[in-house]
């Protein structure tokens, strides 16, 4: 993969789209649905961040029946693969990424 620094960066660097991947990265694996629901945010701006996040490289999508999930690019570079452990292991305990997971807890 071929991923360049500046548009791994530029993806990462809306707050939402942190959160989201963030999110992910904890959860493995989460539909629109599900990122709508623990982000607070509608369904089109949602899959917009998400679309921007994919188009990066930092994403994978897989659609089964009605829903898309996503994950992170297990192809991304060790060096981006690295950034998003990292600041997950930095931030996932502190607001709003502890309480983008309560939200998804408390429905599971």
């Amino acid at each position: 993969m071929n991923l360049q620094a500046d548009d791994f960066y530029s993806a990462l660097s809306h707050p939402m789209r942190l959160r989201a991947v963030i999110l992910i990265k904890k959860m493995d694996e989460l539909c629109v649905c599900e990122l709508t629901h623990a982000l607070g945010l509608a369904q089109p701006v949602i899959s917009r961040h998400l679309a921007q996040l994919k188009e990066a490289g930092v994403l994978l999508a897989r659609k089964q029946g009605l829903w898309v999930y996503y994950r992170i690019n297990d192809a991304l570079p060790t060096w981006a693969l690295d950034v998003i452990q990292t600041t997950h292991n930095g931030v996932a305990d502190s607001s709003p990424y502890q309480d983008d997971r309560q939200a998804l807890e408390i429905d599971h």
